[in-house]
């Protein structure tokens, strides 16, 4: 009665919803049903880094989930080749249809065959699923089709040739090929529940537009932001050392097309002013990497050019932002001051250098933070296109909706980077405002002031304090993105001895093979230390030196493993994701993709090798995962309801 009286408020609300006590009972019966189906298959991605085609591969069979499926479905009943081309239809069913239908004599025999398949394997993949879930993910052309389809029992006689007309009547119609294609998605839906990314879909690689585009459609999906994510995010911002940084790294992988023909961003006036100031000068140390053949070398010294040309105007906007902030402790970067204009040297930490190259015709030595005319008429031009490119925009909404981060989800905690260490294994701790943060609390408010960066009204100080935080996030050594000491990004264009170049990693790295370490992440998140695991991208793990990508006896799992072709020679493979199911946690590393149309043509997969990471003796159910919780407080409340309706103190409608 006390909680009845407390909630009575709300629970004329829900009565609105559930009037009667037949509804509120059958509401009840349905959730806690509900409640004991298996939890669903969530797939972890990380490292991206605008390799669309790999990415949409593992996407679209789901890690090897589909073809472990069809193999578990047909193990005896077709042969090898027609479970590939099974498993390619539901990959890539427009495209392979194309094909087929040129190749096949007789279509409608290879439709009727391949629609019974396909259904077959649509049940078997909706069999954890209650039925209304399932409806939801249905195309609205063939929502009652495929229900139909996926209820009947063929076994039953009289049943037979109800579902043999459905099915001949869909091929008669000239509807085949649009089922297939249909049922197929509705496959890869289903084979993943949720999605995590795990960060850095930003950089190196070609397309990372086709990446978010894809994101975008997909049916359930959250990010954690990576580095390199919220370097873009902070450059959709306004936030110019971002839009220098995200320059320089797509001048660097020659990968300035994204830039100007997906975003739309004008660079004319960078190109203008680099050949301008650079016209004699080769900018040898700032050839674009991995062109090889692909650009001529006219393309190749004009992005030299403009490499460079931007890259100065990054140290000179970096020197501002760090002059600004002190609190970010960042005055060692402050490295133009060390340079000696005349003789071509610098001195970092009391050594002097000789430097590979020393033309600097916009640098003032008096005050050489200063941007030159030229340089504040190019930066301001960048960043009124940056804000105005209309699909930049809609990407970093996107990015900001869906991400965050880090995660809590399902007892698991995701994040990029990792959590920012004392060497003593205490949380790093950083004065924001006035005000000292560490651990999670120090993450929660970086975010927090990174959406203001992005949200909050042009010329605030709360915008300013917010871009800043969103560059220091990419570069600093509090940031759980970023994870280590310095960015020696000057050093490795300037200077020759590689003992320059160290990037010390944050003492995470190491830490993180200790439990205790780990138990106290997870005392920090509120996370159970018996189940919970830490799920990590960004430093790729080197398996073709040993690494292992399972740390701390299975506490942390680790999964880039190289999707960036400019990490492949490190890791010696091409990826890892990881799938966690009702009853197991499989991480699956893959070889390179070759190409889509290989995939397609001749049906060939990634070739891909499952590690058990654990299993669980029992199934995990829905009541197990965050969504459940929440189904329990729904059904406590349900039943509030129902004794309320039966003491008399809320009215049957």
């Amino acid at each position: 009665m006390k909680n009845i009286e407390k909630e009575l408020k709300y629970l004329k609300v829900l009565s609105k919803q559930y009037p009667s006590i037949s509804k509120a009972s059958t509401e009840i019966i349905n959730l806690e049903a509900i409640l004991n189906l298996p939890k669903g298959t969530e797939h972890f991605i990380s490292d991206i880094h605008g390799e669309y085609e790999p990415f949409v591969h593992v996407l679209k069979n789901g890690s090897g989930v589909i073809k472990r499926k069809i193999e578990e479905l047909f193990s005896s009943t077709i042969r090898e080749s027609e479970k590939k081309t099974l498993a390619t239809l539901v990959y890539y069913p427009e495209q392979k249809l194309e094909l087929i239908e040129r190749e096949e004599d007789n279509i409608d025999d290879f439709y009727r065959i391949y629609i019974y398949r396909l259904v077959e394997l649509c049940r078997y993949a909706s069999s954890k699923y209650t039925r209304s879930k399932v409806r939801k993910l249905l195309p609205e052309d063939f929502k009652y089709i495929i229900e139909e389809l996926l209820n009947e029992h063929v076994e039953q006689v009289h049943k037979q040739n109800y579902y043999k007309s459905i099915v001949d009547t869909i091929i008669n119609i000239d509807r085949a090929k649009e089922f297939i294609i249909a049922i197929s998605k509705v496959i890869q839906k289903l084979v993943v529940d949720r999605l995590h990314i795990v960060g850095d879909i930003y950089d190196r690689g070609p397309r990372p537009d086709v990446v978010l585009d894809t994101l975008m459609d997909y049916h359930s999906v959250d990010i954690q932001w990576g580095n390199h994510d919220i370097l873009w995010m902070g450059a959709a911002s306004g936030e110019k050392t971002c839009i220098a940084n995200a320059l320089r790294i797509s001048a660097r992988y020659s990968n300035l097309d994204i830039i100007e023909d997906i975003y739309g961003i004008n660079l004319l006036p960078l190109a203008t002013f680099a050949l301008d100031k650079y016209k004699s000068d080769p900018c040898t140390c700032f050839m674009p990497k991995g062109s090889g053949g692909e650009i001529s070398t006219k393309e190749k010294t004009l992005i030299a050019k403009m490499h460079k040309a931007i890259s100065i105007i990054q140290f000179k906007l970096e020197g501002e932002v760090i002059k600004r902030r002190p609190e970010f402790e960042m005055d060692h970067r402050l490295l133009l001051d060390n340079i000696n204009y005349n003789e071509g040297t610098i001195n970092l930490k009391g050594k002097v250098y000789k430097l590979k190259d020393n033309n600097f015709p916009t640098i003032d030595p008096n005050n050489p933070y200063k941007l030159t005319k030229e340089e504040e008429i190019v930066i301001d031009k960048l960043v009124s296109s940056f804000k105005n490119s209309e699909k930049l925009q809609k990407h970093v909404s996107f990015l900001f909706s869906k991400g965050s981060i880090y995660l809590v989800c399902n007892g698991n905690l995701l994040i990029h980077g990792g959590i920012p260490l004392n060497e003593d294994k205490s949380f790093m701790s950083m004065k924001l405002q006035g005000i000292e943060y560490s651990g999670k609390e120090l993450m929660d408010q970086m975010e927090t002031l990174a959406r203001e960066g992005y949200f909050f009204k042009e010329k605030s100080k709360q915008k300013q304090y917010g871009m800043d935080i969103m560059w220091y996030l990419w570069t600093g050594k509090c940031s759980s993105l970023f994870g280590k000491d310095d960015m020696t990004t000057f050093e490795r264009h300037f200077i020759a001895e590689k003992e320059t170049h160290k990037e010390n990693k944050n003492p995470y790295f190491t830490l993180r093979e200790d439990e205790n370490v780990c138990n106290k992440i997870f005392d920090e998140f509120g996370l159970d230390i018996n189940e919970s695991h830490i799920i990590n991208g960004h430093v790729p793990v080197e398996s073709k030196n040993g690494e292992s990508p399972i740390k701390a006896n299975g506490r942390i799992i680790a999964i880039d493993g190289g999707f960036s072709r400019a990490y492949q020679s490190k890791t010696g493979i091409a990826g890892y994701t990881l799938i966690y199911n009702s009853q197991s946690l499989h991480l699956i590393s893959h070889e390179p993709f070759t190409s889509t149309e290989e995939a397609i043509v001749n049906e060939s997969d990634i070739l891909s090798t499952t590690m058990l990471v654990e299993h669980k003796l029992s199934r995990k159910t829905v009541k197990d995962t965050d969504a459940g919780k929440k189904l329990l407080d729904e059904v406590d409340d349900l039943k509030l309801l129902l004794m309320a309706y039966k003491k008399g103190i809320i009215k049957e409608v």
